[in-house]
């Protein structure tokens, strides 16, 4: 049996949950999201918990079991708290803004590099180096975070770059400058 598969879903209260004909839809206070899951896993909700069986014991209805699990339960819990990541730039010059719906980050490129936020998305610029984006869909939350960091991720000699807060980059050192062979 699955670990995560088998442990079940408590679901908080405005939370309600529809079962589709392919998938899932979580509504919330904060929103709606729909989703799908794998057939071999079927989804049962009572009790005010959510419950997940898989058909056999194969190794990939294994693997989907937790999976169905863990997806439904990122949904269930977007749609109660918002799922936010940080990111921080690094480097002399660097910055970013939002415009509408366009982050615009400014990391010694020739010119601005410009990223439409997508729907459902909120980002906010702090002190114009923290980058804060929040969102009820952990995946899209997850996925631009990785896209804007993509944009100049940090570089190992002086460290200059877009980074998650917190993140550790391992620095190497430079060229060592000095012992020229004298007579």
């Amino acid at each position: 049996m699955s670990r995560i598969g088998k442990q079940p879903i408590p679901l908080p209260s405005g939370v309600s949950v529809d079962t589709l004909a392919e998938g899932v839809r979580v509504k919330g206070p904060k929103g709606v999201l729909i989703g799908k899951i794998p057939e071999i896993v079927t989804m049962n909700v009572a009790d005010g918990e959510i419950r997940f069986e898989r058909s056999d014991d194969k190794r990939e209805s294994r693997a989907l079991h937790g999976l169905a699990r863990a997806l439904v339960a990122n949904m269930v819990r977007g749609v109660v708290e918002p799922f936010a990541k940080e990111l921080e730039i690094r480097g002399v010059g660097y910055r970013a803004d939002v415009s509408g719906k366009k982050l615009n980050v400014h990391v010694g490129y020739s010119s601005p590099v410009a990223v439409s936020i997508p729907e459902g998305l909120s980002v906010s610029v702090d002190g114009n180096v923290t980058i804060r984006i929040e969102g009820i869909d952990r995946c899209k939350v997850g996925q631009f975070a990785a896209d804007v960091r993509a944009i100049r991720p940090p570089e190992p000699y002086k460290g200059k770059g877009i980074r998650y807060v917190g993140e550790e980059i391992r620095r190497k050192v430079g060229k060592a400058a000095g012992a020229t062979g004298t007579a």
